[in-house]
């Protein structure tokens, strides 16, 4: 009876001993492996077993993780007070440098990122960040990826979220907008004027050639406004204008008859 009950004990110890050595490492997860302290590298996904209380491992996801930036307070390079965010998508390429090279790599990250936005803030002009964010966003990605490349990391993508400006700075870019759209409208209406000044003096210059033009012109001009005021209008004309209108329209025979003068 004492043997079955110390076989039963050692059973039941060996049982725990062999679920504490098994480790399910999911396909997103690597676990990094210890030996006595020593670093043996990165195992998984599937079922590890460890040798109990010799290995020890240290699991590290793989999967895009999203980090929104604290909003910081600082100056662009032209003096202007700005407060700017953003967002952080950084993901693990390499478990074993992630653990081994820094400690609580999520706040190590973050603080990376912040210090390296307030940089780029500070090396641009206001008019940049306004016009070009897309140039500080990659720029930031290329300085924050350098830094954090020795931890194992990857910057999938980092984005300026807002940029805030003093309510007096807002007040002057309204002002130089709404100017520059004045501007714009004075051009063209200045465009304008100038196509059709060219035109009058094409046309000017074809009712000099023929002198009737001109009175043909008018009785349009006066048929048009009559049109317009729903009335009717007598104007005098003189003779030799009728004429000339007359020859030019191809009508010099009614003329003749109604001037036997002429």
């Amino acid at each position: 009876m004492p043997i079955l009950l110390t076989a039963l004990v050692l059973a039941v110890l060996l049982l725990f001993v062999l679920l504490a050595s098994i480790r399910v490492v999911r396909e997103y997860e690597r676990l990094v492996v210890f030996r006595l302290g020593r670093l043996t590298g990165a195992r998984g996904p599937g079922l590890i077993l460890l040798v109990p209380y010799i290995e020890r491992g240290v699991k590290v996801g793989l999967r895009t993780v999203t980090s929104n930036l604290a909003t910081q307070e600082t100056v662009t390079r032209d003096g202007v007070a700005v407060r700017v965010n953003a967002v952080l998508w950084h993901r693990v390429h390499d478990p074993v440098q992630a653990v081994v090279s820094v400690e609580q790599l999520e706040g190590a990250v973050i603080l990376a990122a912040e210090t390296t936005l307030r940089d780029i803030i500070g090396q641009n002009d206001l008019d940049g960040l306004l016009k070009a964010r897309d140039k500080a966003n990659d720029r930031l990605r290329e300085n924050l990826s350098e830094t954090v490349a020795k931890w194992g990391l990857e910057i999938v993508g980092v984005e300026i979220k807002d940029l805030d400006i003093p309510e007096a700075m807002q007040r002057a870019i309204a002002k130089e907008a709404e100017a520059i759209r004045e501007q714009r409208a004075r051009i063209i209406k200045a465009e304008g004027e100038y196509k059709a000044a060219e035109m009058l003096s094409a046309a000017a210059k074809t009712i000099a050639g023929q002198p009737g033009a001109l009175e043909l012109r008018r009785l349009q001009t006066l048929s048009e406004i009559g049109a317009e005021h729903n009335s009717t209008i007598v104007v005098a004309m003189p003779l030799d204008s009728m004429k000339e209108v007359a020859a030019t329209t191809g009508i010099a025979r009614a003329v003749a008859e109604a001037d036997p003068k002429g």
